[in-house]
């Protein structure tokens, strides 16, 4: 039997002939050649180009984020948006310019907005290309790597274990081609294809190889009918999206009634100039809307984006970044995810006096059988050549579900027989005096394949039955660098890490232990774990690591952990981990893994490391605390400008601010802190609750802050009188209620580091010179007459710094989030 050609799974495949030179048809089973010594050879490059120009190419284009125009109009055309335009419009006819203030910075958050997100959409877009899947098609006799976009009608596309079928087809060709339909059907149970079958694009192979003809591509495709249905941009469950929208449905709602109270109260009850009842009616209304939490949101979110890109860390669902934050249970696969891809054979023993010479040439010949070789396999073929003399008649590929391979072989004397390759402790019955031998190299964390002769047909439903063991080839796995540091993150982080692998749980307890996880000896077999949920689930709670665990078996755990009201994380690369991935709250793939993997992660790590998660939770941290800090800011303007409103409307009096002090104070007390804010490093641990963490601040504050501005309005009233008493009133209540915000943003920056207590410093200092400078003061129309009535509003803003003080240590005390 020739050599074969060999994938690269570090670059594009290489072009390489179907039809091996050197193969011979064996006259007895010529159909049990490898698939390539007999496969048909595909479109020619002229056929490929008929179809180019009929336009039956694959050219749906991958969607890994918004498109420029949905980003756009996502920015641009919001409710808050259109509110404010026409009022912005309005401004224009009966208000000085300063007035309308409000309306650019309307257009510049919008902008930055815009631009943050075209940004992410750049990074993510360039990460999803190197993450994008290449399938192999054979055009002209060749056998190539491909662009998905590049496939046309009538392409034969080779398939093999982990693969993603990427457009619909006909199976072409079979050997032992199993193929999981779950993503589309819901059915766990793989389907054994024969030629002629149909096979469905997102679909994935779990064992065997074949090859499929291409019978809809583009958007006929089902998976791009799918696609068209639902965007990939936010599958994710957002708890802060999801909050924030409920937040801004009750503002709404609150505005109608005070808006249509303000301008009854102002325009009709109010005899005063029409023009300046306008600019105080609109300046009533703008401060209640929260405009810049939504834009300010995501903008963090983009952020995060461009942070984990740099990172080779592709978010391919932008809320996933929040979603990994709040783990509680991250769960590991072991090889690939501890472990490299690659192994070493370590040691070869034999087993029953068989003959060392005899048995590398088995497992050479092994090793040819399989067009694709798992990382065990190929560990193998790289320590034991091929024995040309002998030819595969039969064979049967790893699958995770057995937990083991098989191949029947003419051995060129005449002879023929037949072996199978895998987990020892499936091969051989319970009391095996090999499992003990076994049991002391897994405890050395090395991992362990028994080599043994089936006693009948490859076949036949009992192959395992009477395998006479013949060796043991004792294999080195590659511990991942950085994986003991990561675990010892995710330890401190109060993060549970469980090891969930199929491989022997001895060996896997060995790994975990040698890179110092907690709980390491705490192992289960995962054949003897509770088939029933609760009991799973408790079981799970108790320990950390679990061997032999099937893929089913995996999903299930999940499902146990999540019933505990557990947030839980899955990391991955291998087919047999898409269950468990698509379940999981939060689905991590390495971006060597199978297509498969990557297709159902949110997040992919395309460095293949492992180290990069931390990375990824502190960013999601650095989003949520961060936006919980300044929607405090934001909905504590709402509230008191809700309440201020409603105070004015009973009281039938002027409302107290034109538009141009509120956007004075917004812009020093909100938007440019909650900037820096937004983006500063947070490292507390993400808390649920959303809604509630921030009303329980924002409502408490926004009360303070109106009665103690409502207070020194009604005091000035009293005590100015004639000309210029309006502006006078006016600029007493704004030095209240900006010294009250101030005290807001004080109690939000803490704890309190450098560049914090000098934001706040640089705001109270902007305001001061607003107060001192000629043109500015004129600009604002805010200036202080007297001294009585100013010192009294300090004096009336230092009472409401100590009521928030006290507010705020009642909430932290008794409606802890």
């Amino acid at each position: 039997m020739t050599q074969r050609a060999r994938i690269d799974t570090n670059g594009p495949e290489p072009r390489r002939p179907l039809i091996d030179a050197g193969a011979e048809l064996d006259p007895v089973h010529p159909m049990k050649l490898p698939l390539s010594a007999i496969a048909p050879r595909g479109l020619t490059t002229a056929e490929v180009a008929e179809r180019v120009a009929r336009g039956e190419v694959n050219d749906v284009p991958v969607r890994s984020s918004r498109s420029t125009v949905d980003i756009i109009r996502a920015n641009v055309f919001t409710r808050f948006n259109a509110i404010i335009g026409v009022l912005w419009v309005i401004m224009f006819f009966v208000a000085p310019i300063q007035d309308s203030l409000f309306g650019f910075v309307i257009i510049a958050n919008t902008g930055i907005g815009i631009i943050q997100e075209l940004r992410a959409k750049k990074t993510l877009d360039g990460l999803a290309l190197i993450g994008e899947a290449r399938p192999t098609v054979r055009r002209d006799g060749m056998a190539a790597e491909i662009s998905t976009s590049e496939i046309v009608l009538g392409d034969l596309v080779e398939l093999g274990p982990g693969d993603k079928v990427v457009v619909d087809g006909k199976v072409a060709e079979a050997d032992s081609l199993e193929i999981d339909e779950s993503l589309l059907t819901g059915e766990a149970d793989p389907v054994v294809k024969q030629p002629g079958d149909q096979v469905m694009s997102g679909s994935f192979v779990v064992a065997g190889s074949g090859a499929f003809k291409a019978t809809k591509v583009g958007r006929e495709a089902y998976a791009a009918q799918l696609a068209e249905e639902a965007s990939r941009f936010t599958l994710v469950h957002s708890e802060l999206r999801s909050g924030i929208s409920t937040i801004l449905k009750y503002v709404t709602w609150m505005m109608i009634p005070t808006s249509i109270g303000l301008i009854i109260s102002q325009l009709v009850v109010k005899n005063s100039n029409f023009k300046d009842s306008v600019a105080r009616t609109v300046g009533g209304i703008v401060p209640m809307i929260p405009e810049g939490l939504v834009l300010l949101t995501s903008v963090a979110f983009a952020i995060g984006v461009i942070r984990l890109g740099r990172k080779q860390c592709l978010v391919q669902e932008l809320p996933a970044i929040e979603g990994l934050a709040r783990v509680d249970v991250v769960c590991l696969d072991k090889t690939g995810t501890l472990t490299e891809a690659g192994m070493d054979v370590a040691e070869l023993r034999q087993l029953s006096g068989s003959d060392e010479a005899y048995i590398h040439k088995v497992l050479g010949a092994l090793g040819e059988s399989d067009p694709r070789p798992n990382a065990s396999l190929q560990a193998i073929i790289d320590a034991y050549p091929d024995s040309k003399d002998w030819r595969c008649t039969e064979s049967m590929p790893f699958s995770s579900a057995r937990k083991y391979s098989g191949a029947s072989f003419s051995e060129g004397n005449g002879e023929s027989s037949t072996w199978l390759l895998g987990a020892p402790d499936v091969l051989l019955p319970a009391g095996d005096p090999a499992l003990a031998e076994i049991d002391q190299l897994n405890e050395q964390g090395l991992r362990v394949l028994l080599l043994a002769r089936a006693a009948g047909e490859l076949d036949a439903s009992a192959v395992t039955a009477g395998a006479e063991p013949t060796a043991l080839v004792v294999l080195e796995q590659r511990l991942r660098p950085d994986a003991s540091d990561t675990l010892r993150y995710f330890d401190d982080q109060n993060v549970a890490a469980k090891v969930i692998s199929g491989d022997n749980a001895v060996s896997v307890s060995a790994v975990a232990g040698k890179l110092g996880l907690a709980g390491a000896r705490n192992t289960v077999d995962a054949r003897r774990l509770p088939t029933e949920r609760a009991g799973m689930a408790t079981a799970l709670d108790a320990n950390s690591v679990f061997g032999r665990v099937t893929p089913q078996q995996k999903r299930d755990m999940v499902g146990a952990l999540q019933s505990h009201g557990h947030t839980v994380a899955m990391t991955g690369d291998g087919v047999n981990d898409v269950l468990a991935l698509k379940d999981a709250d939060i689905g991590v793939s390495m971006g060597s893994g199978s297509e498969a993997t990557r297709a159902v992660a949110q997040i992919v790590l395309l460095n293949n490391s492992f180290a990069t998660l931390p990375s990824v939770v502190a960013e999601g941290r650095r989003v949520i605390g961060n936006i919980t800090r300044v929607a405090t800011l934001f909905l504590t303007k709402t509230v008191y400008s809700v309440l201020l409103a409603i105070l004015v409307v009973c009281s039938q009096v002027e409302y107290p601010f034109l538009p141009r002090h509120l956007t004075l104070l917004s812009t020093l007390t909100i938007g440019v802190p909650a900037f820096f804010l937004a983006l500063a490093p947070n490292k507390e641990r993400a808390k649920p609750h959303f809604v509630r963490r921030v009303m329980r601040y924002a409502i408490p504050a926004g009360v303070i802050a109106a009665a103690a501005t409502f207070a020194t309005y009604l005091l000035a009233r009293s005590h100015y009188s004639g000309p210029g008493a309006l502006d006078a009133e006016t600029s007493a209540a704004t030095l209240t209620l900006f010294l009250v915000s101030m005290w807001v943003l004080a109690i939000i920056a803490r704890p309190y580091t450098w560049w914090r207590v000098c934001l706040v410093a640089a705001m109270g200092a902007c305001f001061l010179i607003v107060l001192m400078v000629p043109w500015l003061q004129h600009f604002f129309a805010l200036k202080l007459v007297g001294t009585t009535m100013p010192w009294g509003a300090v004096g009336i803003a230092a009472s409401g710094a100590v009521l928030l003080e006290v507010a705020w240590r009642v909430v932290d005390r008794r409606f802890a989030a």
